[in-house]
């Protein structure tokens, strides 16, 4: 199957060989050369959709000797040999079709795109940002000049010339940046972090929420800042922020916000927010963070109730381990009970962890297929051998 790649190649091609057969259809009375390079073309486009870019080269070299007014055929060569990593050749063949007299705004603003596209794949990123630094005050194809000044300004890390350019962009195409532009707010905040400069790091990380309200990133950097400040109780805010905003971070957040709670002293506020996330975290590290505040206000055995019922819903591993931890400090006077809850919680573990895996795609099944029923592949599905599947 064709990649979208080659199909923004193949797609002006396509227009290419229409102007240039209707054009030559209405110029040339002899069909024979035009045949010719139709079928030269065709074959071309065939070489492609085969992957054979070196033929393709050679045969759309040939249309672009015959007839050097083809400016697509130009500019899709430089395309082929920029993703060949032939950059010297496209750039000597932009900077021909730059230097060609008559061409239109149009064509010589794509030129130039092209050939700063060409600069920056040779890792020329002054001569490429220099390029489209005089489109964009020109006003000529901004946006996407302005694009790719942001991924130089990334690439150089002047985060601030990324965040200008972003504003610019946005307000070119109305296209939000606020997500991007508070990344780049994060990076300088970290750099003035770094350089112990707490107050300009809080600026950055205001500007940060103000382009995106729920950014996670700033939320963590900001609970590093207070903490190393000091300051639990805004380290606390910041981390249980982060945590609700992208649950997926709550192991990032949840070491040094628990170490917060401790030295605050206020166990209402840390059991109610881990409560609330047992509920909507899937994974186990909440309650074992509960069940150690259980274990230290309450004893063992309340602990190791709380942990064997939460286990029976939702069975792990590293859960088990720490039931079993608890179950010795505790010396509980029930060792069939935990027995059997510990059977339950093996059987759950069995049954819900896969048994086979492809491959080829990683797709994960409880019986084997000899086709998986993701990539259809055949015979790439196999057993796992760990320890929840054999």
């Amino acid at each position: 199957m064709i990649s979208l790649g080659w199909l923004l190649v193949l797609l002006p091609l396509a227009g290419t060989l229409g102007w240039f057969l209707g054009r030559r259809g209405g110029e040339r009375r002899g069909g024979a050369r035009v045949s010719r390079l139709s079928a030269t073309y065709f074959r071309g486009l065939n070489y492609l959709l085969n992957e054979q870019q070196d033929k393709a080269i050679e045969l759309f070299l040939q249309i672009a000797a015959r007839d050097r007014e083809t400016l697509e055929t130009q500019f899709t060569l430089g395309t082929l040999f920029r993703r060949r990593g032939e950059v010297d050749r496209a750039i000597r063949l932009h900077q021909s079709v730059i230097s060609r007299p008559g061409l239109s705004d149009e064509q010589r603003t794509r030129a130039i795109l092209a050939l700063g596209e060409d600069y920056m794949r040779a890792g020329l990123l002054d001569r490429a940002e220099t390029l489209f630094a005089d489109l964009v005050k020109m006003g000529a194809a901004a946006p996407q000049a302005l694009r790719h000044l942001m991924s130089i300004y990334q690439a150089e890390r002047d985060w601030q010339q990324a965040i200008d350019h972003a504003r610019r962009y946005e307000a070119a195409t109305a296209e939000p940046m606020g997500r991007l532009v508070a990344q780049f707010e994060c990076e300088l905040a970290e750099r003035a972090r770094i350089k112990g400069d707490a107050g300009l790091a809080r600026q950055h990380l205001g500007r940060a929420f103000a382009a995106d309200a729920n950014s996670v990133r700033a939320a963590l950097l900001e609970g590093q800042i207070e903490l190393a400040e000091g300051n639990d109780a805004a380290a606390i805010r910041a981390y249980e922020r982060a945590a609700r905003l992208d649950l997926e971070f709550l192991p990032e957040a949840l070491p040094p916000l628990l170490a917060a709670y401790d030295r605050t002293d206020d166990p209402a506020r840390a059991r109610g927010f881990l409560l609330e996330m047992v509920e909507r975290y899937p994974g186990v590290s909440p309650a074992l963070a509960l069940a150690r505040r259980l274990e230290q206000e309450s004893g063992p055995r309340v602990a190791l109730d709380f942990l064997r019922e939460h286990l029976r819903q939702r069975p792990s591993i590293r859960g088990e381990v720490a039931l079993i931890e608890l179950a010795l400090r505790s010396d509980t006077d029930d060792p069939r009970g935990l027995l059997v809850s510990l059977q339950q919680i093996n059987e759950q573990l069995i049954v819900r962890s896969p048994g086979y895996r492809c491959q080829s795609c990683g797709f994960g099944a409880r019986a084997h297929h000899w086709q998986c029923p993701s990539c259809k592949q055949w015979a790439t599905i196999k057993p796992l051998p760990h320890v929840a599947a054999e």
